[in-house]
């Protein structure tokens, strides 16, 4: 499966950073980028169960492929969900199937942040993508 551009940008930019503190400086600018959600979308309909943090999500098909945004009240999260919107951006309902979130997380030296609850709210983010995927 070949990698969205943004995917690859984001392997490359934390491939650089020669420890943790660089790479947590560097998610954080990512959660920064991203953009916001307005008030209407922060509702009950998207929120994401599963997350110890508030997550919403919003996604759409464009031109067979998918587009979504996020948005969390913890800064960390913001930079996680950063980078998992720029590898899974893009993609089909079926590749979307396949991504692997531990991998990509441990490809981008990001995997000792994930804590077990943080990585099951990411997955929990994750199987809501597949599932507007299919509706």
């Amino acid at each position: 499966m070949s990698l969205p551009a943004a995917a690859r940008e984001a392997l490359d930019a934390f491939g650089q950073c020669p420890g943790w503190e660089q790479r947590a400086r560097l998610l954080m600018q990512w959660g920064e980028g991203l953009p916001a959600l307005n008030d209407s979308e922060r509702n009950e309909a998207n929120r994401v169960h599963g997350c110890d943090s508030q997550v919403w999500l919003v996604g759409e098909c464009r031109d067979g492929g998918w587009q979504f945004r996020a948005a969390s009240d913890a800064r960390l999260i913001r930079g996680l969900l950063a980078v998992l919107l720029a590898r899974v951006n893009g993609l089909d309902g079926g590749e979307l199937q396949g991504v692997d979130l531990a991998d990509w997380f441990n490809q981008l030296g990001l995997a000792r942040q994930l804590s077990p609850s943080r990585s099951n709210g990411l997955n929990a983010v994750l199987q809501r993508m597949r599932e507007l995927t299919q509706s």
